[in-house]
């Protein structure tokens, strides 16, 4: 699979940006039922839970990062990222695999 890389936004409905380190390992799990966006995909830290969501608007995509909506016939139910870059408007991770 080639590089992918996402942002991670709405994280000031969570715990902040504060939480997040580089390196950071997190699970993306896909949220068809969510009521907002059927390509809902939340992210959370293992024994934390839920801190945020793939970005999904152009609004808040940082840079080149793909959308929740670009990655999501390409990830499983779930799958697993890596904190790369946070800023003070998102967090950019990579999905592994």
């Amino acid at each position: 699979m080639k590089k992918i890389f996402i942002t991670i936004t709405g994280c000031n409905h969570y715990m902040g940006y504060g939480v997040f380190r580089r390196k950071m390992e997190l699970v993306l799990k896909k949220e068809p039922d969510n009521e907002y966006d059927h390509e809902a995909i939340r992210v959370e830290l293992p024994g934390i839970g839920k801190v945020g969501y793939v970005a999904n608007s152009n609004h808040t995509v940082l840079g080149d990062t793909c959308s929740a909506g670009r990655i999501y016939d390409k990830i499983g139910k779930k799958a697993h990222a890596k904190v790369e870059l946070i800023t003070d408007r998102g967090v950019v991770a990579r999905v592994k695999g």
